[in-house]
């Protein structure tokens, strides 16, 4: 933090001194330097004809006074963002006499993002969730007790004004105060402004810090609840409903990935959080619930990288009567929408690349493109064998379709820069995939990619319990069961046994798709709070 080297004789740091020497002094005064409940932050709307005036108030103090409040005309929140919209500045201004400006009332309260003073006047920017205003303070023009209590105000401390909407001769939108009121006194000084906020593990490890003085981070976290929110809504279009299912699982089932273990001291038994939502959701199906979806966190025991965090935020959804390409259609439709929400084009930036969101998104067999990328067929074996031990790639004791799926991850992946959904993926691979009628090699599967980052996953949902208890039983050569998603379930067998529904299911990492719509290259630039090692 920008003052915290320097320290006093006490080890408190100078300036965080002097903030608890002004949080004394407002003490004293006889107010809450904590603040209290701060009701009717309401835009009063334009007030009448013949409503005193104020005219514009000038740097060096030269201010008319401000009249008494006339009552209130019109309410609406006054978030800073909805004041600027709603004030329609030339309409008020053409309807004023020369020089003179008269203002709606209104009632604002955020944190100060900057401070000075001019003469008898302070001028604050306050910021809230939705952008920063101008503050004028001016002596005579609040109580006296006010305008001392300018002067114990620091950067970062939070205040409410009432005060009147217009504009300072320089043109800034500005509430000229008639009353301030503190809210919290800020006891640590902001981080120093290049050292602290660009400083990427001081962001994610203060998250509070990083959203307070970054306005992007708290765009971009902002902008995830509107994706969130759209893809509810898109989904509540096809009368999807939303459940919760349990985050201990008794087997960790439903993706390839290794489980974080716990145990239960009541039943004495080992318990796995969730690795997925897959084998729930799909009992529901077999349970008459034709169209669900979960929303939630699952956790994977694997590395930490810019597109892994070991706790992540997923979607999965499967619906009755329908199969893979009703599902590409659908995941289509929840990407162009959450764009949409954002108030953005198709035509995005992420990083120094373009992604171009624009529909329909491209669509190539597996098949295909690892012909183009490796120039063999997917059927010699032999040849992909060579290939991969080139690419240092281990292919002792390993079926030959997961060598070709490693071959893949290496030669084409990289190269997807989409969306492009890749289909039709081998079916030894993808034990929980109805394969493709009149070939049964082939797994009726897509993946979507941009830019080589995997973001949904979707199959035409095996429904048949004599072939998927076979899965589950012969497990790929080569491939321990933590690595495998065909790990058994008796239960899950015995669901299908009542009768599932073919259907489509879908999965779409949420944190990647945030990533991807906020321009962020880090996924732990879209969580809030990434796991972290102990600060030290």
């Amino acid at each position: 933090m920008a003052d915290s080297l320097e320290q006093d004789n006490t080890g408190i740091g100078v300036h965080q001194a002097a903030r608890l020497e002004k949080l004394k002094k407002i003490e004293a005064l006889g107010l809450d330097p904590w603040g209290a409940r701060f009701d009717n932050r309401t835009f009063v709307g334009p007030v009448r004809e013949l409503a005193a005036q104020v005219r514009f108030c000038k740097e060096d103090g030269s201010v008319v006074a401000l009249p008494d409040f006339p009552p209130p005309m019109e309410k609406g929140q006054s978030d800073t963002s909805e004041l600027r919209a709603a004030f329609d500045y030339k309409a008020w201004k053409a309807s004023q006499g020369p020089g003179e400006e008269v203002g709606p009332i209104v009632r604002v309260a955020g944190r100060i993002m900057l401070l000075r003073t001019a003469g008898k006047l302070f001028f604050l920017n306050i910021r809230d969730w939705t952008g920063d205003i101008q503050i004028m303070i001016a002596k005579g023009h609040v109580p006296d007790e006010d305008f001392d209590l300018a002067k114990l105000l620091d950067f970062g401390d939070l205040v409410g004004i009432d005060g009147r909407l217009g504009r300072t001769n320089t043109g800034e939108l500005t509430v000229f105060a008639s009353k301030l009121h503190f809210m919290t006194k800020t006891l640590e000084p902001p981080p120093e402004k290049h050292a602290g906020l660009q400083d990427a593990e001081l962001r994610q490890r203060m998250r509070y810090v990083d959203l307070t003085y970054n306005t992007d981070s708290l765009h971009t976290f902002l902008n995830r609840t509107k994706i969130v929110h759209s893809i509810r809504a898109t989904l509540a279009k096809h009368q999807f409903v939303e459940v919760e299912g349990p985050t201990l699982h008794t087997i960790a089932g439903g993706a390839a990935a290794r489980p974080f273990v716990t145990h239960h001291n009541a039943l004495d038994m080992k318990l796995f959080l969730r690795i997925a939502l897959e084998l729930h959701l799909k009992r529901l199906l077999v349970g008459g619930i034709e169209r669900v979806y979960e929303m939630g966190r699952v956790y994977r025991n694997e590395g930490i990288s810019p597109k892994h965090n070991p706790e992540f935020t997923m979607i999965e959804l499967y619906w009755a009567y329908a199969n893979y390409e009703t599902m590409m259609d659908l995941t289509q439709q929840i990407i162009v929408e959450a764009i949409e929400a954002t108030g953005q084009g198709y035509k995005l930036k992420w990083g120094d690349l373009d992604i171009d969101f624009t529909p329909p998104f491209q669509r190539r067999t597996y098949s295909d493109l690892f012909e183009e990328h490796t120039g063999l067929k997917t059927s010699d074996s032999e040849g992909i064998a060579q290939l991969a031990r080139r690419l240092g790639i281990v292919t002792t004791g390993k079926h030959p379709d997961v060598i070709k799926s490693e071959v893949f991850e290496e030669k084409v992946e990289d190269s997807l820069i989409g969306p492009i959904f890749v289909i039709d993926y081998p079916a030894s691979i993808c034990p929980l995939t109805k394969r493709k009628a009149g070939n049964p090699d082939i797994a009726e599967r897509f993946e979507l990619f941009i830019h080589g980052m995997e973001l949904a996953n979707a199959y035409t949902e095996l429904n048949d319990p004599i072939l998927q208890e076979e899965l589950f039983k012969t497990q790929l050569d080569g491939m321990e069961e933590e690595d495998s998603m065909a790990k058994m379930d008796t239960d899950f067998v015995r669901a299908l046994r009542y009768g599932m529904p073919p259907a489509g299911g879908l999965g779409i990492g949420i944190d990647r798709l945030i990533m991807l719509l906020t321009n962020s290259r880090s996924i732990r630039d879209v969580v809030l709070f990434p796991l972290m090692r102990h600060e030290s």
